[in-house]
């Protein structure tokens, strides 16, 4: 009862529970969500610290930067979200909250595609500077065997090197990417490859454009590391998925790396294998046994989930890998 009390004074302020309306949009930092709430970054802080010591938000240290969001787990979680469907979607002041976040996400993404305009003919080149792309490869390969594999879609398709390197072995493809930069280095690519049977197209990994389950297998290679929100990528990721159709998820584990946020605009500094795994159970895969791939100074791991069949009984492991 105390606790439940407790969350309950926490949300019971029109600051903090503006504060939790925006966490439930993504995870932020101090500094944005002060913007978004045009108020002192002490005060904020402050707020943000109440919300926290009540469960209704989690704390995320990540090299420099914090990060905020909403808790999805336990009692206060589920107040959290309770809350947040009451909330009046015609608030001017929450309405005024959501255009200033808007502005955010906005130079979020243009800072990225900034990025990838001014490094899109030399991605191959930046990502063996953190693995071994070979090792990566045969990984991925293995894990995602071709001759079992009818349809592939590759989301952040990039130079489109996952779409080559499975359409090479008869797999039909399509990647998607935001950037129009990159789809054309990696139609480029494709063309010279020969690869007739892959495509690229523009696309959000947030919104895929098919309505119903399409693949066999989703590749999402060296992406989840640029995203505001990895957990909903991966839940739209699944839902494209045929019954019995798998994923990867290959990305760094958790590194101290802060030159890679701010010289190439990584969101995230590596997933820990716990959050990953979470995120894949609550997309209603089934997780298997993560590969992890140690380099130089960054160790790349390989997440691979499934998709069970509509009469296939819950796995608690890898068994099907």
């Amino acid at each position: 009862m105390e606790e439940l009390l407790a969350s309950l004074r926490a949300a019971g302020d029109p600051t903090r529970l503006r504060l939790l309306v925006l966490c439930g949009q993504g995870e932020w930092t101090v500094s944005e969500l002060t913007q978004s709430l045009s108020s002192s970054q002490p005060l904020v802080s402050r707020h943000l610290k109440q919300l926290c010591d009540a469960g209704l938000v989690e704390r995320r240290p990540e090299g420099s930067w914090v990060f905020y969001r909403l808790c999805r787990d336990g009692a206060a979680g589920h107040l959290a979200r309770r809350l947040l469907e009451a909330v009046p979607a015609d608030d001017s002041r929450l309405r005024r909250d959501n255009e200033r976040l808007a502005a955010i996400r906005k130079a979020r993404a243009d800072a990225a595609a900034e990025y990838f305009r001014a490094n899109a003919a030399r991605w191959d080149e930046i990502r063996a500077l953190h693995a071994g792309e070979a090792e990566v490869e045969a990984a991925l390969l293995r894990l995602l065997p071709p001759q079992e594999i009818g349809a592939l879609l590759d989301i952040g398709t990039g130079t489109g090197r996952i779409l080559e390197l499975f359409c090479e072995r008869g797999v039909r493809g399509v990647g998607i990417d935001l950037s129009r930069e990159m789809l054309a280095v990696a139609r480029a690519n494709l063309t010279r490859a020969g690869n007739g049977d892959c495509y690229v197209r523009q696309g959000d990994m947030y919104q895929l454009p098919w309505a119903d389950p399409e693949f066999d297998a989703v590749t999402i290679h060296q992406v989840l590391h640029y995203a505001d929100d990895p957990a909903a990528a991966i839940s739209e990721a699944a839902r494209v998925l045929r019954p019995g159709g798998r994923l990867v998820v290959a990305d760094f584990a958790p590194h101290r790396h802060d030159a890679l946020r701010h010289e190439h605009a990584h969101r995230r500094l590596g997933f820990a294998d716990q959050e990953m795994r979470a995120w894949i159970g609550a997309a209603g895969l089934d997780a298997g046994e993560t590969v992890s791939l140690p380099g130089e100074s960054l160790t790349i791991c390989l997440w691979p989930a499934r998709r069970r069949a509509s009469d296939q009984p819950a796995t608690n492991g890898s068994a099907w890998f």
